[in-house]
């Protein structure tokens, strides 16, 4: 599992990224188990997309929603 910060994400186009601190990982809203928000810490898996890296499985450290 990888840990990373929400860099970005909006509901409305579905998608945003995480960033580790030494890139951003894209996300996508199929891969989410938790609704995530802007700056919220978050643990992930990493998978290969059709346009590179892609955050899967990804869960908030704190659940605080």
């Amino acid at each position: 599992m990888q840990e990373g910060t929400v860099k970005f994400f909006n509901k409305t186009k579905r998608f945003g990224f995480i960033t580790t601190g030494k890139e951003d990982i894209f996300v996508h809203i199929s891969g989410l188990k938790d609704n995530i928000r802007q700056n919220d810490e978050v643990i992930f898996e990493i998978e290969n997309g059709n346009n590179g890296l892609n955050a899967v499985n990804v869960r908030l450290v704190n659940n605080h929603h």
